[in-house]
């Protein structure tokens, strides 16, 4: 980012004198070497002290707090989806493995992850917000219900668990209506990998000496999918969860922007085009952090569930 400009010019280049513009980028430090600025960056981090804002002066932590909670409510919602769709129609797919029904689900698998989110997002919103109106086109929820969630004392941010609290169904079905398109759109990108993942460990642990030995005492085909193929397929899952978690933070950003989700994503978009460099550093650093201890969080759970990698 610093490569193609300051912020300061970005902003008011155009109307200030050459004087002027070097005068401020003077006062804001933005004329020394970049490895100086970085160090100092760096030294302030090591401290808890990710700066503030170039373009609203605000504290990064403060914006952190704000709009992370948004982008956590919608990366669990777009899990349960994933989750939802991808597991059940892998099974499906493996049980009737090699007819048209499987092959109809490997091309749906396909261009689910295939397709791009904000693509996905647009038709979405075409199909199911223009045409049919069953939806809302965009953001958390409705001015007023917004409003009325923004005055609860010791509001999380979250807009489902605020809802809840206040135990008004009109509220909570408002906040679970603006979630459901955002959710599909960059759930599904996911669910295309979990039901490949699941089709293909389902059909060889079909192929166990196990499975063989049930199949010969008459087990029928749909319980031993259910009942012995089942679980095995589910520790790829586990493994790989801790990737997709990542792919979703950054799903998240297109989905956001899209959908005028405000979460950290769609903060980021914005601070991108100010070129507040600051602000995209620090939100830039927060979905690494979460990447990685998600991931050190899976491994634990892969561990825990089968045994073999332990040893």
């Amino acid at each position: 980012m610093r490569v193609v400009g300051d912020p300061i010019t970005a902003s008011v280049g155009g109307r200030l004198t050459q004087a002027q513009l070097a005068e401020r980028l003077h006062a804001a430090g933005y004329d020394r070497p970049i490895l100086v600025q970085y160090g100092e960056y760096l030294g302030q981090v090591f401290t808890g002290d990710f700066g503030r804002t170039i373009t609203d002066n605000r504290a990064i932590g403060e914006i952190l707090v704000t709009y992370g909670s948004a982008t956590l409510e919608l990366v669990l919602y777009s899990l349960v989806v994933a989750l939802v769709v991808g597991i059940p129609l892998g099974m499906l797919a493996a049980y009737l493995r090699d007819r048209f029904p499987d092959a109809v689900l490997r091309v749906f698998a396909i261009l689910c992850y295939a397709t791009p989110v904000f693509f996905a997002g647009l038709i979405l919103k075409l199909v199911f917000s223009v045409w049919l109106g069953w939806f809302p086109l965009g953001g958390r929820a409705s001015t007023d219900v917004q409003l009325i969630l923004g005055r609860i004392s010791g509001s999380t941010g979250i807009n489902t668990i605020d809802a809840l609290r206040t135990g008004r169904w009109d509220l909570i079905s408002d906040v679970l209506a603006h979630a459901v398109l955002p959710a599909v759109a960059l759930g599904l990108l996911t669910a295309g990998v979990f039901l490949r993942l699941v089709r293909t460990n389902v059909i060889g642990t079909l192929g166990m000496d196990y499975v063989d030995a049930a199949r010969s005492r008459g087990v029928r085909e749909s319980r031993l999918v259910r009942r012995h193929a089942y679980k095995p397929a589910l520790i790829p899952i586990i493994t790989v969860m801790g990737m997709q978690i990542a792919l979703m933070m950054g799903g998240a950003i297109l989905t956001e922007t899209t959908f005028e989700w405000r979460g950290l994503g769609f903060q980021l978009a914005q601070y991108l085009g100010a070129r507040d460099y600051v602000a995209v550093q620090g939100i830039v650093a927060l979905i690494a952090v979460i990447v990685a201890v998600t991931n050190f969080v899976v491994d634990v759970i892969a561990a825990l569930v089968d045994p073999r990698v332990r040893y």
